[in-house]
């Protein structure tokens, strides 16, 4: 049953997908909102901050990037993988309003997002 469960998580954690091909992962999202912003925090574990690209349109955030394996150039044999690496895309919908990007910022390994609501 526990080589069952890794090859199903082998399968939905895919490492190294090229950019603009099917995403490996989804990072988890948490999303706060008070009268003048929304506040997005996305869990990156492991992701460079350089190579997280966030787009805003019309009804939604998009986060992307590609999280590298720290230890996949040394060679070593993979025991556990708990902690998806590869290329992302999560597409966060927001209300129907218009919003800035106000701070983009990553903390303790969470990218935070602040969005105001432009009135």
């Amino acid at each position: 049953m526990l080589e069952q469960a890794e090859r199903l998580h082998r399968q939905f954690f895919r490492l190294g997908a090229p950019r603009g091909a099917r995403t490996a992962w989804e990072p988890p999202v948490n999303v706060f909102e008070d009268d003048e912003s929304y506040l997005i925090m996305v869990a990156l574990p492991g992701c460079s901050p350089d190579g997280v690209e966030v787009l805003l349109d019309s009804s939604s955030i998009i986060v992307r990037a590609s999280c590298d394996m720290p230890f996949g150039a040394r060679g070593c044999e993979v025991r556990r993988l708990e902690i998806p690496y590869g290329y992302f895309e999560r597409r966060i919908q927001l209300p129907a309003m218009r919003f800035e990007v106000v701070q983009r910022e990553i903390v303790n390994g969470c990218l935070i997002i602040n969005l105001r609501k432009v009135t």
